[in-house]
């Protein structure tokens, strides 16, 4: 297995190795970000390596003292350190912690925007004045391969300008590419870093819960025999709900996303679960989103 890297439309760089599959896009200077794409190359090709070679450890629960030397796997464990009262292993910051290690080669002089997006957790660098416009797809249920014509109707899009406390933006959820122990769709969450906004977004969705025989979970090792969550009880379905039974949900979700903002962990976050949405923070990062309908509450 080696990395690999292609070249796509408007400028946009596709690192691959194994299961890190990245897209990276940036503007500024040309020669300066010719020389940030080789470093980010470069230091792309060790990250894997890295990450193996440590990964007995990434797969226990965060407890203690971190064990890990890695830069990556630091930060991961770092990310996680805060949830620590509930289970969570360093897994739950990867995506956002490999593209943290990358967006690092673009803050230089003469890069005015950059992107690191692995799997839909963002990283970010802005200049100075510049800002990101990011689109919210909420719902994977909505998502239908058939006739795909290579674009994706956002259910909105939110600014992230330099001058907030921003540069990543992580998704969690039961119908996505990881496991939860909850029910949302989907929980973005913005924070000062992808890794922490990844690990937020994985304990949020978890928190989004309630207690119904119809939800269907099983065993995270019987669904995937290396999964870090052991033999957790993971969502593998969930019926449609009556609305109080989704608000309810999404307050005990809600719950730990304000905790999370009051201890400074996280900037905001929106939480849909059936077509209802729950914020937490500024609701004017959240405004252009189709549920204002259904908004359940914004603090």
């Amino acid at each position: 297995m080696t990395a690999t890297r292609a070249l796509l439309s408007e400028g946009r760089r596709h690192l691959q190795h194994g299961p890190i599959d990245l897209l990276i896009e940036a503007e500024g200077n040309a020669g300066v970000l010719e020389l940030a794409h080789e470093q980010a190359w470069t230091r792309f090709t060790n990250i894997l390596d890295e990450l193996v070679r440590e990964l007995p450890l990434l797969k226990t629960r965060v407890h203690g003292p971190c064990p890990l030397t890695g830069r990556v796997a630091r930060r991961m464990w770092l990310a996680c350190e805060p949830h620590r009262a509930r289970f969570i292993t360093p897994m739950a910051a990867v995506a956002g912690s490999v593209a943290d290690e990358l967006i690092a080669c673009y803050r230089r002089p003469g890069i005015r925007r950059a992107w690191v997006n692995n799997g839909g957790d963002i990283a970010l660098f802005l200049a100075s004045g510049e800002a990101a416009r990011v689109g919210l797809f909420a719902d994977l249920a909505r998502f239908d391969p058939r006739g795909w014509d290579g674009r994706i109707g956002a259910d909105g899009c939110f600014e992230v300008s330099h001058g907030m406390p921003v540069r990543g933006i992580a998704t969690s959820g039961w119908r996505g590419r990881s496991f939860s122990l909850g029910i949302a769709d989907s929980v973005t969450v913005l924070a000062r870093t992808a890794a922490e906004a990844d690990a937020a977004a994985t304990m949020i969705a978890n928190a989004v819960d309630l207690d119904d025989a119809r939800i269907v979970r099983r065993p995270a090792s019987m669904l995937k025999d290396d999964s870090d969550l052991g033999d957790l009880a993971v969502t593998v379905d969930v019926p449609s709900l009556d609305i109080e039974a989704v608000r309810c949900a999404l307050r005990s979700g809600l719950h730990y996303a304000n905790a999370l903002r009051a201890e400074g962990l996280i900037d905001s976050c929106a939480i849909v679960c059936q077509g209802q949405l729950a914020t937490s923070g500024p609701r004017e990062v959240w405004h252009a989103t189709r549920f204002d309908a259904q908004r359940l509450e914004a603090t």
